[in-house]
């Protein structure tokens, strides 16, 4: 069962991770309705069993899936522990919300997980510094494991009141 579980964590982990430089490869693929209209942002990389999207738009409302401090275009986690990780996983972040017009100062909130709750004083040092003024609510959780053997994982959600 815990096998079972930390794949689909895993599966969830890289559904973020690959960061676009073009946004001519979203792949705008789920629309309901005439009014109701949700966009699903698909980055380029993400493997076809992967059966979620990078980036979800219902509304004014956006929703990140979990990221990884990698390095753009790579499976590598960043070196230097907790404070790196968290670094490289809010630049993918930012990266991931220009996806859909969106900047980190609409987050509204974020879940942070931690493979070791010691690290806790370095992710908050560098997630602090990646987001600023902004303070969005937010949860920080211990984890037995992630993919790819990251210490950091980092999910959010964001407000968009100007959907077109």
């Amino acid at each position: 069962m815990i096998r079972i579980v930390l794949t689909a964590l895993a599966a969830f982990a890289l559904s973020g991770c690959v960061i676009l430089a073009d946004s001519a490869d979203v792949d705008l693929d789920y629309n309901v309705g005439d009014d109701d209209a949700i966009q699903t942002y698909r980055v380029e990389g993400l493997p076809d069993w992967a059966p979620f999207s990078s980036v979800v738009r219902a509304g004014e409302t956006i929703y990140v899936s979990g990221h990884l401090g990698r390095l753009p275009g790579t499976e590598t986690i960043v070196e230097g522990g907790a404070g790196p990780e968290t670094t490289q996983t809010m630049a993918n972040i930012a990266t991931s919300l220009e996806l859909a017009g969106v900047k980190l100062d609409q987050l509204t909130r974020c879940t942070v997980y931690l493979t070791d709750m010691m690290d806790y004083a370095a992710m908050n040092a560098a997630y602090a510094e990646a987001l600023g003024a902004t303070r969005p609510a937010r949860v920080t959780a211990g984890v037995q494991e992630l993919a790819l053997g990251a210490r950091v994982e980092i999910a959010c959600t964001a407000y968009a009141p100007d959907w077109d």
